[in-house]
């Protein structure tokens, strides 16, 4: 009795807070989708809204003869690099699934952030038992500060193919082929159906062909985007992901046979573009509790165990917060692991809902509103309620980031310098007090540190990096919010 006192009397502070202000989720959902548009590689179509971006990467692939042109740069950099972006297309598509209807006017411009990314992932997947999943050298890119209109550096592709394997980022592309195929299922059939055979036949290699991609390319993808969690739960993933969208018993099947194999230890509470166990047990578990598959029921527990981990004051919490609330998981970009939690959240809410059941934390019962709440306190954060009052969400409220780090936002737009800008020439911004000539409309950085500090400067990648992976989990949510939030 005393320990369930105890964890509601901290849960209760967390959730409630004080003093909060409104938030214009709507606002802020519109800025979180076009947020997508500054970081398009390719020809940009007519339709473009952030008009300081040009056309960029337009060889990208001729070097090895194929067309890669298009799909998204990650953060700052202007490399691309697929397994972050497959992840990012994932969990923009499970935003749209769980959440469209909910989003509004915003829903096509959300379809068409997805279509981005699957229109390129298409490209990468057009040869069999091959993904490319890298195009620029990342170590020459890094080198240079220069706007992606104005790229001289190597272009260099890298791929994974039967002789040298990636399971997790061939995985990672069938789950993001297999969440937008629900995406556009009634929208375009057509294509719909392509991406759902594109990713039957991409989790297949992945699956017969296992090995961790940073093993053969960890010169090109090291230390940037390193398979550290291995290969195993995006197998896990891709199949509970092909389950949704096929409904076809063989993935069901597989993962009867492969879930503990491929499964995690309870220890393990990050959700992100390299770890998805914990991203599969809430999705494996919808099937349990909206669809009653019942050889599926452990995975509510193992959702129940990861939501609990992230509630203060309850002997199965394992999370750090800063004293003004946020979610602190490490010190490099924070926020991704605020954005993925707080959906995660919302979703294992909705599942909860739908299913009329409750969250079970050491006994204690969490309802599904009370963990809405964690979620938008979360929100509520990033979008300024913080002891700096300051929004980490650019170009929303008054006070948010000036000089972050991104490559494009901080030089000069080519209308503005129509000359070349050469690649060691732009390193005279980074470390410069000036605000960014172009504001990256929508862009969340990596946040904060344990302290709640934030310096607002440029050369302080860790803080203040925007990247694709922190914004697609905040849209499904945000559209939750701008929905729902006068009923928390």
């Amino acid at each position: 009795m005393a320990t369930t006192t105890f964890f509601f009397f901290f849960f209760f502070l967390l959730v409630v807070g004080g003093g909060a202000a409104e938030h214009d989720y709507r606002d802020a959902l519109t800025k979180s989708i076009l947020f997508f548009e500054g970081q398009r590689s390719g020809r940009l179509p007519a339709g473009q809204r952030l008009k300081w971006r040009g056309d960029s990467g337009l060889s990208d692939g001729a070097s090895m003869n194929v067309d890669l042109v298009g799909g998204y740069y990650d953060a700052g950099d202007n490399v691309k690099f697929g397994f972050p972006m497959a992840f990012t297309t994932t969990m923009l598509a499970w935003s749209v699934i769980e959440f469209g209807g909910m989003m509004k006017g915003e829903l096509q411009h959300a379809r068409e952030a997805v279509r981005w990314a699957t229109d390129y992932l298409l490209k990468a997947t057009s040869h069999p038992n091959t993904v490319y999943v890298q195009v620029g050298d990342a170590n020459k890119d890094h080198a240079c500060w220069e706007r992606p209109e104005d790229m001289d550096t190597a272009r260099t592709v890298f791929k994974v193919d039967v002789n040298s394997p990636g399971s997790d980022v061939a995985a990672e592309t069938a789950a993001a082929l297999a969440a937008a195929s629900l995406v556009f299922q009634k929208a375009d059939p057509v294509y719909s159906k392509l991406l759902r055979r594109r990713a039957i036949s991409v989790f297949e290699f992945a699956d017969k062909h296992r090995g961790a991609y940073s093993n053969g390319l960890r010169s090109a993808v090291c230390p940037f985007y390193c398979s550290y969690s291995g290969y195993q739960d995006e197998l896990l993933w891709g199949a509970a992901w092909l389950h949704r969208a096929t409904r076809d018993p063989a993935y069901l099947g597989y993962i009867h046979v492969n879930g503990q194999t491929l499964g995690a230890d309870e220890s393990d509470n990050i959700f992100g573009w390299d770890n998805k166990h914990v991203g599969a047990r809430i999705l494996l578990s919808k099937a349990f509790l909206v669809q009653n598959v019942k050889s599926l029921a452990g995975y509510k527990g193992h959702a129940d165990n990861f939501i609990c981990s992230l509630l203060p004051g309850n002997p199965l919490s394992r999370s750090q917060y800063t004293p003004g609330g946020l979610l602190f998981k490490m010190g490099d970009s924070n926020m991704q692991y605020v954005t993925s939690a707080s959906f995660l959240l919302v979703t294992y809410a909705k599942y909860l809902t739908k299913a009329g059941k409750t969250a079970i934390c050491d006994g204690a019962v969490v309802t599904p509103a009370a963990l809405r709440r964690v979620a938008k306190r979360q929100v509520d954060y990033i979008l300024g309620d913080n002891p700096l009052k300051m929004s980490f969400m650019v170009g929303y409220g008054q006070s948010y980031p000036r000089r972050i780090h991104h490559r494009g936002s901080s030089l000069p737009a080519r209308a503005a310098h129509p000359a070349r800008i050469h690649c060691s020439e732009g390193f005279a911004v980074l470390g410069s007090a000036e605000p960014n000539p172009n504001v990256l409309v929508g862009a969340v950085v990596g946040g904060p540190d344990a302290e709640d500090r934030f310096p607002d400067q440029r050369a302080d990648y860790a803080r203040s990096e925007p990247a694709t992976y922190i914004n697609s989990p905040l849209v499904g949510t945000l559209a939750y919010l701008a929905h729902s939030s006068n009923q928390l």
